[in-house]
C-alpha cells in the first residue's frame, strides 16, 4: 500500500539506493576480505625472511664457528655460548632490534628446559611445543595474537633434536662441558633425546600497522563507491526526468485537456523511443474519439 502511493521517480530512487547498498555491503565484504588476506600476505613474506635468515644463522654456527671453538668448552673457564646456534640467532636479532623501525620484531627459541632460562618457553609457547609433540605432522603453526602494543603475526616451527652431539651438552650433566657446568650448573637443560621436539622457534612481527593501513584503504574505497553511487543516482535522476517523468505529466496534462472538451490538445512526440510510441497511441485514440464525438452529434442534429 505504501509503494503505490509513492511517485515513480521515488520509486525507482528507492529500488537503485537498495540495489546499491546491498552491492556495497557485499563489495565491502569482499574487499575487506581481499585486503586482510594481503595484509597477512604481507607480514607472513616478513617473517618467512627473517625466518630463514635466522636458520641462516644457526647453520652457520653450527657448520663453521662451534667446530672451531668446541674444543675450548673444556678448557676455559666460562661457557663460550657462541657455540650454541640458538644463541647466536638470538644475539644476530637483539642486533638487528636496535633498528627503530623493527624493534617491534620478536624472535625466540621457546624451550621447555633450557638451559638458558632466557629461552624458557611460556604458557602460550608451552601449549604449541606440546601441539607439535602430539601433531608431529603439523610443521608450522601461523596465526595472530594481540599483546597489549597491539596485534602480532606469529609463525612457530617445531625444533627437533638431530644430532648425536647435541646430547653432549643436553643429555646428562656429567657428559656436558666443564664450562657449561661452571657457567649454567646442572639443573637446566639436560636429559634431552634424540629426535624429541624440545624447541618451538618463533618469529613474531608486528601486524597492528598493515591491518590499519588495510582498514584505511577499505575505507578510502568504500567513500569512492559511495561518491560514485551519488554521481550515478544524480546522473539517472535528472536523465529519468528529463526522458520519462516530464513527457509523462505532459501526457497527462494533455489528457486531462482532451477529457474536458479540448480536442485541439496534441500528444508531443518528440522522440522514437516507448514513450514517443504510447503518445502516438494517445494521439490515434483522441482522433478516433474525435470522430466518434461529431458522428453521434449528427445523429443529435
Amino acid at each position: 500500500m505504501f509503494l503505490k502511493k509513492l511517485k515513480l521517480g521515488t520509486k525507482f530512487n528507492l529500488l537503485l539506493i537498495i540495489v546499491f547498498v546491498t552491492g556495497i555491503i557485499l563489495s565491502g565484504l569482499t574487499l575487506s576480505l581481499v585486503l586482510q588476506q594481503r595484509a597477512q600476505a604481507e607480514v607472513t613474506a616478513k617473517a618467512l625472511l627473517l625466518i630463514q635468515t635466522m636458520n641462516s644463522v644457526r647453520d652457520y654456527t653450527s657448520n663453521h664457528i662451534a667446530p672451531l671453538l668446541s674444543p675450548k668448552l673444556e678448557t676455559e673457564p666460562v661457557f663460550i655460548p657462541e657455540t650454541v646456534p640458538a644463541y647466536s640467532a638470538t644475539e644476530v636479532f637483539q642486533n638487528f632490534r636496535q633498528n627503530e623501525e623493527y624493534k617491534g620484531f620478536f624472535y625466540k627459541e621457546a624451550t621447555l628446559n633450557p638451559t638458558n632460562l632466557r629461552d624458557k618457553a611460556d604458557s602460550f609457547e608451552k601449549q604449541l611445543i606440546e601441539r607439535f609433540r602430539t601433531e608431529p605432522n603439523i610443521k608450522e603453526i601461523a596465526d595472530f595474537r594481540t599483546f597489549p602494543g597491539g596485534q602480532v603475526f606469529y609463525i612457530a616451527r617445531p625444533l627437533t633434536v638431530k644430532k648425536e652431539s647435541c646430547l653432549r651438552c643436553h643429555g646428562i650433566p656429567s657428559d656436558a662441558p666443564k664450562s657449561q657446568l661452571a657457567t649454567y650448573g646442572a639443573e637446566n637443560g639436560y636429559g634431552w633425546k634424540l629426535n624429541e621436539i624440545v624447541t618451538a622457534q618463533m618469529i613474531s612481527v608486528p601486524a597492528e600497522e598493515v591491518i590499519k593501513q588495510a582498514h584505511q584503504s577499505l575505507a578510502m574505497i568504500i567513500t569512492i563507491l559511495l561518491g560514485v553511487f551519488a554521481i550515478i543516482v544524480l546522473g539517472i535522476n535528472f536523465l529519468l526526468k528529463r526522458a520519462v517523468i516530464q513527457p509523462l505529466r505532459q501526457m497527462a496534462k494533455t489528457a486531462e485537456s482532451v477529457s474536458m472538451g479540448d480536442m485541439n490538445s496534441e500528444f508531443e512526440q518528440k522522440t522514437e523511443d516507448e514513450i514517443g510510441t504510447l503518445a502516438k497511441a494517445f494521439n490515434r485514440m483522441k482522433s478516433s474519439l474525435e470522430i466518434s464525438m461529431n458522428l453521434l452529434n449528427k445523429r443529435l442534429l
